[in-house]
């Protein structure tokens, strides 16, 4: 196997390949762009026409998709998997990777879309690094871009393997990529109502592509991932880097619920109250008139929509940031 196929053995030793390029038997290029970053591009005479990025590991201690993307490219490496379409696959967080944690000094996933201007420290400073990979990869003309921005959640959840669909007011979201999640065994897609700072966000809202937040199981430690089952997406993965994707109209959903953002509960103080269970898990249901959250000054969250659900509740993010969200079924 090519030493550039050791992606994430490298980053997890915090060492630096000493060849940058190397090529594949079938004349594939791998180039290590730096830490955690691989670029990967096909023979001109095999190109496809698409562009894929691939991350993972933007939270540090969701490792079933790191190790998901670690098995991508060592096939790559070995020959075995032939692309078809230019990849480039991101490890985001390296340094909370090596330590097993969400993050060090700040979450990177609400630093996208500019917030990482705002702000200070090496977490900062990746997210600028990964929008600049980003921009150069998607950079150019003529090609379909997709962006799949692998995370796993911090609780259960009733249905496991979800996505979130980025906002941008007047783009229409594509039944087409809606079949494709279907297919790669995503059962339940969020449609956001708003433009986010989130990685996903960043590639579908600045640079065109299209692009999702795929949730896949609960985050585990390296190597405790036997529940986490990937196969229909890692089989879908195989299909879209080797070109040879069944075809499909996008008219048939069937089995994939829809969802829309109904409102985010932000914290705003260090004396908000939010009143769920610690173990409630994602997509639990809210009966009406149930009272979620309470904070500073009186300020009150009381569910008022049918068929009310919870996804990300987390009391302990830092205030500003939202503590849930509450969605309610859609259709598109």
């Amino acid at each position: 196997m090519l030493a550039l196929g050791k992606l994430l053995e490298l980053t997890l030793a915090g060492r630096e390949p000493t060849e940058k390029i190397q090529l594949t038997s079938g004349g594939v290029r791998l180039h290590w762009l730096g830490e955690g970053a691989l670029d990967v591009t096909p023979p001109a005479a095999d190109d496809s026409g698409l562009d894929l990025l691939l991350s993972a590991g933007v939270h540090g201690n969701e490792t079933a998709p790191i190790e998901l993307l670690d098995r991508l490219v060592q096939a790559i490496a070995r020959g075995q998997l032939k692309p078809r379409a230019r990849i480039l696959f991101l490890l985001g967080n390296p340094e909370a990777i090596r330590r097993g944690e969400r993050f060090v000094e700040q979450d990177i996933n609400r630093l996208f879309n500019g917030r990482h201007a705002e702000s200070s420290g090496f977490e900062a400073m990746r997210a600028g690094e990964l929008e600049r990979y980003a921009a150069a990869f998607f950079s150019k003309p003529e090609r379909d871009r997709l962006h799949y921005d692998l995370h796993t959640a911090i609780r259960g959840s009733k249905i496991e393997q979800f996505a979130l669909y980025p906002y941008v007011e007047g783009r229409e979201h594509s039944r087409l990529e809606l079949a494709r999640l279907r297919e790669a065994g995503i059962d339940a897609v969020l449609l956001q109502n708003k433009t986010g700072i989130t990685f996903s966000s960043y590639t579908y809202a600045q640079l065109g592509a299209e692009a999702f937040t795929l949730e896949l199981g609960k985050a585990r430690p390296f190597g405790s991932n036997q529940e986490v089952n990937l196969d229909r997406l890692e089989a879908r993965l195989h299909a879209l880097i080797e070109g040879r994707e069944p075809q499909t109209d996008g008219e048939c959903l069937d089995g994939l619920q829809l969802f829309s953002v109904s409102r985010e509960i932000i914290k705003h103080s260090e004396s908000f109250r939010l009143h769920l269970a610690p173990d409630i898990e994602n997509f639990s249901e809210l009966p009406v008139g149930y009272l979620l959250a309470e904070d500073i000054a009186g300020t009150r969250w009381v569910v008022e929509e049918q068929g009310a659900r919870i996804i990300f509740p987390n009391p302990r993010v830092k205030n500003g940031l939202r503590a849930g969200i509450l969605i309610v079924p859609a259709d598109v």
